[in-house]
């Protein structure tokens, strides 16, 4: 069975790399507003099975298995996404400085069955300053990433706990996909 990946994200191909996942990349964009009260979870999860839906297309006819992912960092109840600029990240920064928060990702698997997932996290910064602030800003990294932070990157210095699953929170629970993955008749081992 083809096996699609419904991301642009280089962090979630390499992690289904890192397990052995052979699969091709259809990248896909949808709208990702949060619907009126939707929780964070359900929104997640939402986001997933779109981005999946909307790489279907591409394989009308086709015996093919896609793959759709979504993370969030969710703080006080409040979903937080990609930096619009520079102020915007320092904001987010700052909402997560000296606090835990929770970083959400969905995995759906579209195949004869649409099968879905939540993992939830929780990760805990050290307080931030300005000086840390302008310093991982001109590191580029907040740009393009949910909490406006990469875990797997410069921002693990600020992180003093981590609950959970390391790849759920840079993208895509492995353990999660793995099990997906089983439940659509592939095995990994």
């Amino acid at each position: 069975m083809k096996i699609i990946l419904a991301s642009a994200s280089p962090r979630r191909a390499q992690l289904l790399q890192q397990i052995g996942v052979k699969f091709d990349i259809k990248a896909v964009d949808i709208d990702e507003t949060p619907l009126s009260d939707e929780s964070a979870e359900d929104y997640v999860r939402r986001l997933a099975i779109e981005k999946a839906q909307a790489a279907r297309v591409f394989y009308p006819n086709s015996d093919v298995l896609i793959i759709g992912s979504d993370t969030s960092v969710v703080v006080d109840g409040e979903i937080l996404g990609k930096p619009d600029d520079k102020q915007h990240a320092f904001a987010m920064l700052r909402k997560l400085s000296g606090r835990t928060h929770k970083v959400l990702t969905a995995v759906a698997m579209l195949g004869r069955a649409t099968l879905s997932v939540v993992n939830v996290n929780q990760v805990t910064f050290e307080p931030l300053g300005n000086d840390d602030l302008e310093w991982y800003w001109a590191t580029d990294e907040p740009t393009g990433k949910a909490g406006a932070y990469a875990i797997q990157g410069k921002a693990a210095i600020f992180i003093t706990r981590l609950e959970g699953s390391f790849s759920g929170v840079m993208g895509l629970p492995l353990y999660e996909t793995a099990q997906l993955l089983k439940q659509h008749g592939l095995t990994l081992k």
